[in-house]
């Protein structure tokens, strides 16, 4: 069963017991708007308050995860405060709370929220030609949805801030090897495959599934939520900073950013 999203960048697919999200803005990359993130955190919520989905699965298209948030949206927020993130951000606060099994299929670029949303997944599959990227201090940002917890706790604190503060980019491979993702698979098959292990959740005993969850998560929930809550102040300070406008006006310009001004 089809399930109506709120915006028509956000399909969402009721079947087999697995709520199946797709990002679908393939002119854009799949770059995140505010309305995008509002559909996916209903989507993801609605999942969870529903007894009859026992898995939730977010894909985006055949050649993009997701390009990360529009960028046109950071430079109008670095304008208006209005626009800026305040008090938490719903998909986030979603995809940190949910309760039932979450499963990512990545298939190309997965970039800002792209790679950071999936630290927060349960399984996580890609194609090899996915690359995971997190560029916040290279347009002159923070780190955002608890990565500055969950990347060092995942992959130690070393190769956590070669990652971040040099904005590398990490092949699939790369990924596997640091333990983000559970396995690579050819582009082609990766989304079927994440289907068929969603599938395989939802086959489960779903009491016993949730369970297990929470308490995989037990020991870091308290800190990741001051972390995303710290993290988020932070971001949205950053929008308004000298060195953003210029890493997003370099951007939109096609040319080198300039830091040297800068202290």
């Amino acid at each position: 069963m089809e399930t109506a999203s709120s915006v028509a960048e956000v399909l969402v697919h009721n079947r087999n017991r697995v709520c199946r999200i797709e990002i679908n803005r393939p002119e854009k990359k799949n770059a995140l708007t505010r309305q995008m993130y509002a559909a996916m955190a209903g989507a993801i919520n609605g999942a969870d308050a529903d007894p009859e989905i026992r898995a939730i699965l977010l894909h985006g298209s055949k050649d993009c995860f997701c390009a990360g948030n529009d960028l046109k949206e950071f430079q109008l927020a670095g304008e208006n405060p209005e626009l800026r993130p305040a008090g938490s951000n719903p998909f986030m606060e979603a995809i940190s709370l949910a309760e039932k099994p979450m499963v990512a299929a990545v298939t190309g670029p997965a970039i800002g929220i792209g790679t950071t949303c999936l630290f927060h997944f349960d399984l996580i599959y890609a194609g090899q030609s996915a690359t995971f990227s997190m560029p916040f201090v290279r347009l002159g940002l923070s780190p955002e949805a608890g990565s500055s917890f969950l990347l060092p706790r995942l992959v130690g604190h070393q190769r956590a801030a070669e990652i971040l503060l040099l904005s590398k980019t990490l092949s699939s491979q790369q990924a596997l090897d640091l333990g983000i993702i559970n396995a690579v698979l050819p582009d082609n098959k990766v989304i079927d495959h994440a289907w068929d292990i969603s599938c395989k959740l939802a086959q489960q005993p779903p009491a016993s599934v949730r369970l297990t969850k929470a308490l995989l998560k037990k020991q870091a929930m308290a800190t990741l939520s001051d972390t995303m809550a710290d993290e988020l102040q932070h971001f949205a300070r950053r929008l308004e900073s000298g060195e953003c406008k210029e890493a997003l006006s370099a951007f939109f310009e096609r040319r080198e950013p300039d830091f040297s001004s800068f202290e």
